[in-house]
């Protein structure tokens, strides 16, 4: 029944119930119940298996399983019992409406057999209990990778002196039957370069050299790889391996590729690797730490694994769009990493090669669909240092008491409630006439403004404005019994913008203001004494910049006006209240101070000073306060009420002061906070979200609905797991039936080690993939990783202590027609090092490698221009310290423009899992060694070391110099070389000094010449741009 599938599934879509109109001829009898096994089998076997079966399941669709009638293909349910109308199965049989008559490529059914169906659809469509419960039947698939992992027996072969470990006795096994031969046993220096490499991504120090050259014990060979393998740097070097998997970065990509707090993720995975973490455990707490019973904070940290998709921050974007194409890649990349399988290629449709159905594919998405992130970086876990910590609890108690003593005076405030509110009302009718303008003599400006009193008192600031300023006014006018203060600051046409600031947008930022007093006896002036403030309130402030900074004691906090229309350029004033009344009987001098520290020219303009003999807290009233208050109380609403008690504690000094001091206490909790570091994190949601088949993959065309669960090719999930969670899913994947994840992993290992994977496709298992060229070698380490409960360097011991490992490089021609790409590894591989650790290995040989193991990304030298064409700015603080010369995987990595020597060198782009890095040779890579400022940099610093560290003649210091940067004795021929490249650059120097301090670093030392440090500059430069130096051999 040829394409049966697409017509049947399709008619899901309609909705509309079509009649059935009735058969002429041979209607069974509705009376009489219709067996499934009996009657309506046979016919389903005749006509539809060929299309719909275990076979042949076209879009999903099965017809040989009771219960998969009932849950249907892609577009959903075949039959819908009760209603044989509705059914697609026999719209399309009886070839009604608008779905055309099947089966395509043979005979239609009869009419009875059709009517039969339709009287069995009828009946409710009853199938035997045996098969009422849905079950994913297993796919079998002869492919290798889908087989049991089976443990080889070690082969016995010839040559046994040469062999170290069972890998050894595989290679040479398949060697000898292409008649080929091993090569020797490379030098040591080579040795400890290369397992420097591989092992810590760093090159060995001199010292590390000398003492493996000079030890000549047994074993000396083992005893390096175990200090490699204990190096703080292993975990770095295979943490940054990972983050390809991972796809991690540090923005969120798109065009707008905004920042995002991930690095904590970073650091667990070194740490993760460092410890040697279990592989099955590494495996776990990325899917699934938060899933674990009572999670660890590192746990919760380790799930970042599958929050490095990326967020798009675009206008007008569908959140729950890209919400789906964040599970997509959680899948696929999940698929790429743990099974080698290429299972995004049956997101829109049935894989085209490997037996992976979109079912397949939906119910993986299952597994992820359930997490609470949708499009944003939420959720995400804080994570505060210690004194973060017991700052965060010194708060917290603080607010506590704070808040406590607030209510407690409001409570006491309460009968004083109705007589405040006459009050306000009486004292607002003839507000001006209480208050007394004062004087202003003595007027002085710290920077050298002019201070001119206009004919209302007021005071403006002219002259040179200085970028900031203090103002002092001394006035004689005081009220005795004073209890405010009010400053006014006043617009003018001579400020900019009418001010009242003198700002460029007519704003300022006013700092502190002190009040003193001084009185006078016997005909003289006592010294001023400081006037407590204990409430500063004003008409309006910015946000962030209330009045109550004024008295604060700060110089770093201040009032200024909010820069929005409307609130900008007009009078505005502040009110302060005095905690004692100034009672003298003598006369009094007031001196207020005015400070502005802001630069820029955030200057008062013009203002005025006022004093009071009333309690200030009646006047400040916002006017919705005074038009609350002229309504009867009945007739004011809840809102009304509450704005009125607020104007009313406010008012009171006591009040004002605990909420003054509350407010701050809340700004530095949300200060601190904003300064905790956060990552984002995996969180399941309480309630799962249904899934369903997307059609084509589109997230607006859901189909049928599907349950979490793996490939039906791959062994199931045990039969004790009803519904699969992230965590089954983790524990299924390393569990011992399982034959891709241990395989994939030992692969990928083997690929670090040797250049390419003993499947080369290391990302593609599946049948369009490369066959393994050592197929039992492959199942061998698989078995012997899981033997070893996942031991990552136990593993990496074994590979690095092979006879395979640790042979030569060099190219043998008599191996060339037998196996031209070395396939059997009848050599070592020669190949360039990855982008990061070119900078490690400058940075390691100028001797500024900073060794500091992770914390936040830095951002060091790059060229100019790199963000001109992005749609954002970004920000790039060039580090000035010791980050300045971190490890290269500690560089900020923006997606949209990243670091530009890590691209120009091949590191992925982060926006999908990469489990390889292709390697390219260009021109620009050798421009950017030889030129590259940030690089260059290094040389210098390299030059700079031969000079300090090295003897004190040019053959020493030559030999120093190789031994730093290729970890060897320079040849003769070499030496000869550089020697006289050397005082050729010697005497060019010396006659352009101009030339030789472009060259030089500008740092130098005393005792150092310019001259002669240009020239080892030049011969600095030479080494490092030798392919031998980036190369590992």
């Amino acid at each position: 029944m040829r394409n049966l599938l697409r017509h049947v599934t399709a008619a899901v879509l309609i909705t509309s119930v079509m009649v059935q109109s009735g058969l002429a001829e041979d209607k069974a009898d509705s009376k009489v119940a219709i067996d499934f096994v009996t009657q309506i089998r046979p016919l389903l076997k005749q006509y539809c298996y060929d299309c719909h079966s275990q076979d042949a399941e076209e879009s999903g669709l099965r017809l040989d399983y009771g219960a998969n009638l009932l849950k249907g293909g892609d577009r959903g349910p075949a039959v819908v019992p009760g209603k044989k109308a509705e059914s697609p199965l026999f719209q399309s049989l009886s070839g009604q409406g608008k779905i055309p008559q099947m089966p395509h490529d043979l005979p239609a059914l009869k009419p009875q057999e059709i009517n039969l169906i339709g009287t069995w659809i009828e009946q409710g469509a009853h199938i035997p209990e045996s098969e009422s419960v849905l079950k994913q039947a297993q796919v079998s698939s002869e492919h290798w990778a889908f087989q049991p992992i089976q443990r080889s027996t070690v082969p016995v072969v010839p040559q046994q002196d040469w062999i170290r470990n069972p890998i050894d006795a595989f290679i040479l096994k398949q060697l000898t039957q292409n008649k080929l031969t091993p090569s020797a046993e490379a030098d040591r220096n080579t040795l400890i370069r290369r397992l420097s490499l591989d092992l810590t991504g760093l090159p060995p120090t001199v010292e590390q050299v000398q003492e493996f050259l000079a030890d000549s014990e047994s074993g000396a060979y083992e005893r390096l790889v175990d200090r490699l393998l204990a190096s703080p740097h292993y975990g770095e070097r295979w943490a940054r391996h990972w983050l390809d998997v991972a796809r991690y970065a540090d923005s969120n990509g798109f065009t707008i590729d905004g920042p995002r707090s991930i690095w904590k993720y970073r650091d667990w995975v070194i740490n993760a690797i460092n410890d040697n973490m279990p592989f099955n455990q590494f495996v776990t707490e990325q899917l699934a730490g938060d899933l674990l019973p009572q999670p660890t904070t590192a746990q919760l940290i380790a799930t970042g694994f599958h929050r490095n998709t990326l967020i798009n921050q675009e206008g007008g974007t569908n959140p729950e769009q890209f919400r789906v194409e964040a599970v997509v890649d959680r899948v696929n990349t999940t698929g790429a990493a743990f099974l080698g399988l290429t299972v995004g290629c049956a997101q829109c449709h049935k894989h085209k090669y490997d037996p992976l159905t979109q079912r397949d594919f939906y119910q993986l998405y299952a597994i992820f669909n359930s997490t609470a992130d949708v499009n944003s970086a939420p959720p995400t876990l804080a994570l505060p240092t210690k004194v973060q910590k017991t700052r965060q609890a010194e708060l917290k108690q603080q607010i506590a008491v704070n808040t406590k003593q607030l209510t407690e005076r409001e409570k006491t405030l309460a009968p004083e409630f109705e007589s405040w509110q006459t009050t306000v009302q009486q004292n607002l009718k003839d507000s001006e006439k209480q208050w007394t303008v004062l004087k202003p003599q003595g007027m002085v400006s710290e920077n050298g403004a002019s201070l001119t009193t206009l004919d209302d008192q007021s005071l403006l600031v002219g002259g040179k404005i200085p970028d900031n300023d203090v103002y002092q006014v001394e006035a004689e006018n005081i009220p005795p019994g004073m209890k405010g203060l009010r400053l006014e600051v006043l617009t003018h046409e001579s400020l900019p913008k009418m001010g009242p600031g003198w700002a460029g947008n007519g704003n300022f930022v006013l700092d502190e203001v002190i009040v003193e007093v001084a009185k006078k006896t016997e005909n003289r002036w006592t010294d001023f004494e400081p006037v407590k403030l204990v409430q500063a309130t004003a008409d309006h402030s910015q946000n962030k910049f209330p009045a109550s900074y004024l008295i604060d004691g700060d110089l770093k906090t201040g009032w200024a006006i909010n820069v929005s229309k409307g609130n900008m350029n007009v009078n505005r004033r502040v009110l302060f209240s005095l905690k004692t009344p100034l009672q003298y009987s003598d006369p009094m001098k007031l001196r207020v101070t005015l400070s502005q520290t802001r630069n820029a020219k955030y200057n008062v303009g013009r203002f005025r000073l006022s004093a009071t003999l009333v309690d200030p807290g009646v006047f400040n009233v916002d006017p919705a306060v005074l038009a609350i208050l002229k309504l009867p109380e009945e007739k004011r609403d809840a809102k009304q009420k509450a704005t009125i008690t607020q104007a009313f504690h406010q008012s009171d000094p006591q009040w004002a002061g605990l909420n003054q001091r509350l407010t701050k206490l809340k700004a530095e909790q949300t200060k601190l906070n904003k300064g905790i570091v956060t990552t984002m994190v995996m969180k399941e949601l309480p309630k799962p979200r249904e899934t369903f088949i997307l059609l084509r993959g589109n997230f607006l065309a859901p189909g049928a609905p599907v349950s979490p669960d793996v490939p039906a090719v791959l062994p199931p999930f045990p039969e004790e797991v009803k519904t699969p969670t992230r965590l089954d899913f983790a524990s299924w994947l390393t569990s011992p039936e399982q034959p891709l994840t241990a395989r994939v992993t030992v692969n990928r290992y083997w690929q670090r080690f040797f250049g390419r994977g003993i499947v080369e496709t290391e990302n593609d298992f599946g049948t369009q993939g490369t066959s393994p060229t050592h197929p039992r070698l492959l199942d061998w380490l698989a078995s012997e990783f899981m033997r070893l409960n996942w031991d990552v360097k136990q593993l990496h011991r074994l590979i690095v202590t092979s006879a395979t490992y640790r042979q030569t490089s060099d190219f043998r021609l008599e191996n060339q027609e037998q196996d031209p790409r070395n396939l059997l590894l009848s050599r070592q591989n020669r190949y360039r090092i990855e982008a990061e650790s070119i900078r490690d290995l400058f940075l390691a040989s100028s001797g500024l490698l900073t060794r500091t193991i992770g914390g936040p990304s830095v951002y060091p030298p790059q060229p100019e221009g790199i963000y001109v064409l992005t749609q954002n700015k970004k920000n790039w603080p060039e580090e000035q310290g010791t980050n300045r010369f971190r490890r290269g995987m500690y560089t900020y990595f923006w997606r949209s423009s990243p670091y530009p020597m890590l691209p120009t060198f091949d590191a992925p782009n982060s926006n999908t899992t990469c489990t390889r890095r292709v390697r390219s040779n260009t021109p620009l890579q050798a421009l950017t060694l030889a030129n590259d400022e940030s690089l260059f940099e290094l040389i210098q610093g390299l030059a700079l070391r031969i000079l300090q560290e090295g003897p004190d003649y040019d053959e020493g210091r030559l030999r120093q110099a190789f031994q730093i940067c290729l970890s060897r004795s320079p040849a003769d021929h070499e030496l000869e070389v550089l020697t006289q490249y050397l005082h050729e650059q010697r005497t060019w120097f010396k006659k352009s000094p101009h030339q030789a301090k472009q060259v030089a670093a500008s740092d130098l030392p005393e005792e150092i010449e310019v001259s002669e440090a240009a020239s080892w500059t030049a011969v600095a430069r030479v080494l490092m741009n030798l392919d031998e130096f980036i190369t590992r051999e």
